[in-house]
């Protein structure tokens, strides 16, 4: 049974669709590339964004780094909010608190942000540690975020410890943390994503997560 539940924010608990789609936009047009369709921006939900500015737009890493201050721009006072927590979360969160879980976010996205869409959730109470990247673009890898919060807990035991997340990376991260993983479907990672980076277990609607979790 896992007693230590580390979640993804994006994608996991709240879907951040709108407001990092129109971010990603709004920096793409300052660095002179139009992009009018927003959907076609989903595939930057979840990885490290200077990264997927790289692989998708071929910028360089001084542009892909300019990128993130430009999305920074607009995500601050507006993308931050054009978000939504998935309707049965704050449930889910209580259920596992009143369990005595110890509950944790793992993010890419920096600490800073993430702990602001949680209040604005009001479901930070929930959670001991949140944990993200740094605004310096440092820590931006799942798997380091996981490390910095396992390296905060005294005698850890490791077959007690979940990552829940909608995204590979967040099952490379556990994985290369000797930790379980559980994919969740209804985020923005395909079953067919998930399943090539063998999760150890795969949920499709949080009422399954919730069981899997308490098994």
């Amino acid at each position: 049974m896992y007693n230590t539940i580390l979640f993804d924010l994006d994608g996991t608990l709240t879907d951040p669709k709108v407001g990092i789609t129109k971010s990603v936009q709004y920096a793409l047009k300052k660095m002179g590339i139009p992009e009018d369709n927003l959907d076609a921006l989903v595939k930057f939900i979840g990885p490290p964004l200077a990264n997927s500015f790289q692989e998708y737009y071929a910028l360089d890493s001084i542009r892909a780094q300019k990128a993130v201050e430009y999305y920074r721009e607009y995500f601050a006072p507006f993308g931050i909010y054009e978000n939504e927590i998935y309707p049965k979360i704050p449930a889910l969160l209580e259920r596992l608190s009143k369990d005595r879980k110890s509950l944790m976010v793992a993010t890419s996205k920096p600490t800073i942000f993430a702990e602001k869409i949680l209040d604005h959730f009001d479901i930070r109470r929930y959670f001991s540690v949140v944990a993200g990247s740094n605004l310096d673009g440092t820590q931006v890898v799942k798997g380091e975020v996981i490390q910095s919060i396992l390296a905060g807990i005294e005698n850890i035991q490791r077959d007690q410890v979940v990552m829940v997340g909608d995204r590979k990376h967040d099952i490379i991260g556990a994985k290369a943390n000797r930790i379980d993983s559980i994919g969740v479907t209804y985020g923005f990672g395909s079953f067919e994503e998930l399943q090539k980076e063998h999760p150890t277990l795969i949920a499709h609607d949080i009422e399954e997560l919730f069981g899997l979790l308490m098994s």
